[in-house]
């Protein structure tokens, strides 16, 4: 019964009512007046506190008043602190090369400068030569040599730096050539008569660098390999590759079929480039 009697009273101490007057000094006249209990203010600066915290967590978080506090930085000081190192460094870098420029400048201004000795005579020895009496003239076999050589360099699709043996040519089509590569009649391909929708494939790995529809030759791929090679595919029905993609030797690339206006059949059209020039690719690929 104690117990009870106690949260009788404490409940009661709660909730009991007081009025808080504001009085005029000199009159005593009534300006405001309101009605409160023990739990309203208990409530209400509980509430003005956690207001109070959250409007200062948000100050801080929020807004430029975080760069105040000791020890924070902000993710923007730091980048710039970042690009002034960088700066620095160059700058830095550039100072010394300076140094050493005027140094060596220094140097040959005040005769500092170590001097090169070499053969004299020899200079006069050599300028005295009449070149008149120099018989200049390549010899018959040095001239066969250099023609062996240069036909040999204009038809080699490699470098002689590097060995071919293991960059083969893959026949993109097997089939029957109707129409040959003839530099006269600037048809710098080959062109290969097969069935409509047979696959093409890629005659090395490459990157497709074009692959798209054209008003004369229809839907045309060309592929860049090693050895600064180029394979070029014309007069397709479908492709399967676009541009950026890696292929590899023998990989479909295309369906062949009789796209274009410069076309009388299902047929593939075959280029070979190399450096700018075009190749005969008979001469690396069987297509029968």
């Amino acid at each position: 019964m104690a117990t009870k009697d106690k949260d009788k009273k404490f409940s009661k101490k709660l909730l009991h009512k007081y009025r808080l007057v504001v009085l005029n000094e000199d009159t005593f006249e009534e300006r405001f007046a309101i009605k409160l209990t023990r739990l309203n203010v208990f409530v209400i600066l509980s509430l003005g506190t956690i207001i109070l915290i959250a409007g200062t967590i948000f100050l801080i978080a929020f807004t430029s008043l975080k760069e105040y506090i000791p020890g924070y930085s902000s993710t923007a000081l730091k980048k710039q602190a970042t690009v002034l190192n960088y700066k620095t460094d160059s700058l830095q870098q550039v100072i010394n090369l300076n140094e050493q420029y005027y140094a060596s400048i220094k140097k040959v201004l005040t005769g500092d400068v170590s001097t090169v000795d070499f053969n004299r005579d020899s200079i006069i020895d050599a300028s005295s030569i009449d070149a008149s009496n120099l018989d200049l003239k390549p010899t018959k076999e040095d001239s066969l040599l250099r023609d062996l050589v240069d036909k040999e360099d204009k038809y080699n699709v490699f470098e002689s730096t590097i060995s071919s043996s293991n960059f083969v040519l893959f026949p993109p089509v097997n089939g029957t050539i109707s129409e040959g590569y003839n530099i006269k009649d600037r048809h710098y391909a080959v062109d290969v008569v097969v069935a409509k929708d047979t696959p093409v494939k890629a005659t090395a790995d490459g990157t497709v660098i074009f692959a798209e529809w054209t008003a004369e030759t229809g839907y045309v791929v060309i592929i860049e390999h090693s050895y600064e090679l180029i394979s070029v595919y014309k007069h397709n029905a479908s492709l399967t590759k676009q541009q950026g993609d890696l292929v590899k030797s023998g990989e479909v690339i295309a369906m062949t079929g009789n796209t274009g206006e410069l076309t009388t059949g299902p047929h593939l059209h075959f280029e070979l480039w190399n450096r700018g020039y075009p190749v005969n690719p008979t001469n690396f690929i069987d297509f029968n």
